[in-house]
């Protein structure tokens, strides 16, 4: 039994895998994958195939000799780099006291703004812009029809064992409901707006709002928000004010780091419920 991108695949799995290859000489990785999903019942929780965890799976196979994949079909491009415009310009300074705001208000991203708001996110967020992985929401935050905010939702990570042991998961479970999980993956205010309290009425307004959008994309309404607070930059103070609750810290070794050395930032966990009965539903 080996085990790939959460999934246990059995010496019968993998050699149907193999003689699928086998039988299929022109089919891409792509195509492959989706017809290992098919043969596996490999489906997320809306219905649709795994593909993604899949391919990687197979590329981790592959790696390790079990299967041998064809040549990638084309080789990906790199990100064209962001270039600063006027838009993202620092504006006024902006710090009266957050009831003296004005309406705050949160508006999804449609694509005409996809390319502002990762703009922003390469040019005032620490971590810059990287697209965001499988199912995600992005949002604006607004004053009128000043942008003060952004945040970036996506899907969750596989395997956190803190916040595993706070729901009460055992493997199974994690790899049923993970997609009723949503990961708050940036924030950002921006840095000229200066007003106490913001992020706490924003996050207030986000717990209210990205379920309600989330189910209208993604036929899921998630059950639970979590998040990952890098410890040497943050206090994490803003998601403390907002009720975020810290269940432990990673151990510093990434996705594919080694297991006995800290190869990336620690970096606190905390979670948010969206539903008050929360652990029972994630554990059904």
């Amino acid at each position: 039994m080996s085990k790939y991108s959460g999934r246990s695949f059995s010496t019968t799995e993998i050699s149907q895998i193999r003689q699928l290859i086998a039988d299929h000489p022109k089919l891409n990785r792509a195509e492959l994958s989706r017809h290992v999903c098919r043969m596996m019942g490999w489906y997320k929780a809306d219905g649709g195939l795994k593909q993604m965890s899949c391919r990687v799976a197979m590329l981790r196979m592959h790696a390790d000799g079990l299967i041998r994949l064809p040549a990638p079909a084309r080789t990906k491009p790199a990100l064209r780099p962001i270039s600063f415009t006027a838009r993202t310009d620092p504006r006024t300074p902006i710090s009266q006291p957050v009831h003296l705001l004005g309406p705050v208000r949160l508006s999804l991203i449609e694509r005409p703004d996809s390319a502002l708001w990762n703009e922003y996110i390469q040019r005032y967020h620490y971590l810059g812009y990287t697209p965001l992985p499988g199912a995600q929401l992005r949002y604006f935050v607004r004053v009128e029809h000043q942008i003060v905010a952004l945040l970036g939702f996506g899907a969750a990570a596989w395997h956190a064992a803190p916040r595993n042991h706070y729901i009460g998961w055992d493997h199974e479970h994690r790899q049923r409901n993970l997609p009723l999980l949503v990961n708050n993956a940036r924030f950002l205010i921006l840095p000229w707006v200066q007003v106490k309290n913001l992020a706490s009425k924003i996050f207030a307004m986000a717990v209210k709002q990205l379920p309600q959008d989330w189910q209208q994309q993604y036929h899921i309404k998630p059950l639970l928000m979590e998040t990952f607070v890098e410890t040497e930059r943050f206090a994490g103070t803003c998601y403390k004010a907002a009720n975020w609750v810290k269940v432990g810290a990673t151990k510093g070794r990434g996705k594919l780091g080694p297991s006995v050395k800290i190869s990336v930032p620690i970096k606190d966990i905390r979670l948010y419920p969206l539903d008050a009965d929360f652990r029972k539903k994630l554990s059904s």
